[in-house]
C-alpha cells in the first residue's frame, strides 16, 4: 500500500496539540496544491451555499474550522488511496459512502452522548479507516476476500468471523498495522484493531465507532461488505441501550451526515 500523503500526516500531527494555530495547518496545506484545489471544491460547493467564493485555506479554515479542514484532508488522502476496480462483491465507491456515513454518525455519537469523554474528531477519523483492512484485502488477497464475503453470507454469520476462517486475520488486524505504518496515533491504531473485538475494553470512542456502523448498516447506507442481520446483538448497550431504532430516533435525521458523505464522495471521484 501507498503511503499516507506526508502533507496529511503534518496536519494530523499539528492538530493532536492544542496549541496548534490556524496558520500552521494554512502553511502545510498551501504546499500541496492537490490538496487546496479539493478544499475549494468542496467549500464552495452548493453544499455550504456560502455568499462569497472562498479563494484562500485561510479562509476556508475561518469557515470550517481546522477539525473539518482536517477531517477533509484526511478523508481525500484515504479516498485517493482506494483502487479504481471493484472486487467481485465489493463495490468500493460504496464502501467509501458507508466509511464517510459511519465517520459522520460516530462524531455525532461522540459529540451527543460522550462529550466529556472523548474527542468527536478521533471518533470521526476511527469511523472513515476503521473498515481500511477490508480495501487491503480486496486489493492484495481477491480470491480469499471473495470467499470471506461468500461465507459470510451462505452462513449468515459476520464478515470479520469468516475472514478470520477464510483469510486467518480479519480486516481489523490488517487495518491497524496499516494505520501503524501510517504513523497514527496509537488511541486509532487501537480503535482500528479491536472494533470488532468484544474482549477489548470498553472506552467512549470504541463504544461510538461500533455503534455508528451498527447504524449505517442498519439503515442500509452504502455497503461494507457485512450487511445488517436482524439476529446481531447491541454493539454497547451499557451506553447506548439495547434498540438500534430507538437510537437513531434520540439522533434525529442522518440526512445531512448522509448529504456530506455524498457530495464527499462525488468530489473525491472527480478529483
Amino acid at each position: 500500500m501507498p503511503a499516507f500523503p506526508r502533507s496529511v500526516q503534518r496536519i494530523l500531527e499539528l492538530t493532536r496539540s492544542i496549541n496548534c494555530l490556524p496558520g500552521d495547518i494554512v502553511a502545510v496545506i498551501e504546499k500541496d496544491p492537490v490538496m487546496t484545489m479539493k478544499i475549494f471544491k468542496v467549500i464552495n460547493s452548493a453544499y455550504y451555499n456560502l455568499p462569497n467564493k472562498i479563494t484562500s485555506i485561510g479562509q476556508s479554515v475561518v469557515y470550517l474550522g481546522i477539525n473539518t479542514i482536517k477531517n477533509l484532508a484526511l478523508g481525500f488522502a484515504a479516498a485517493g488511496i482506494l483502487p479504481r476496480m471493484n472486487v467481485e462483491g465489493f463495490d468500493v465507491q460504496r464502501y467509501l459512502l458507508h466509511s464517510l456515513v459511519v465517520a459522520g454518525v460516530a462524531r455525532q455519537l461522540g459529540s451527543q452522548f460522550a462529550k466529556e469523554e472523548t474527542d468527536p474528531g478521533d471518533c470521526y477519523i476511527a469511523g472513515l479507516l476503521h473498515d481500511f483492512g477490508k480495501v487491503v484485502s480486496a486489493q492484495f488477497l481477491p480470491a480469499e476476500f471473495r470467499k470471506a464475503l461468500e461465507y459470510s453470507s451462505e452462513h449468515s454469520v459476520p464478515l470479520h468471523e469468516a475472514e478470520r476462517l477464510v483469510i486467518g486475520v480479519d480486516h481489523g488486524v490488517i487495518g491497524a498495522l496499516l494505520a501503524k505504518r501510517w504513523a497514527f496515533s496509537e488511541l486509532m491504531v487501537d480503535l482500528i484493531r479491536d472494533h470488532h473485538d468484544s474482549n477489548a475494553p470498553s472506552s467512549a470512542a470504541l463504544d461510538c465507532l461500533r455503534v455508528a456502523d451498527q447504524v449505517v448498516r442498519y439503515n442500509q447506507i452504502g455497503d461494507s461488505g457485512n450487511p445488517w442481520r436482524d439476529s446481531e446483538p447491541a454493539a454497547a448497550p451499557e451506553r447506548f441501550g439495547d434498540d438500534i431504532e430507538s437510537l437513531v430516533v434520540q439522533m434525529g435525521s442522518l440526512d445531512r451526515i448522509v448529504a456530506e458523505a455524498r457530495m464527499f464522495a462525488q468530489l473525491a471521484n472527480e478529483g
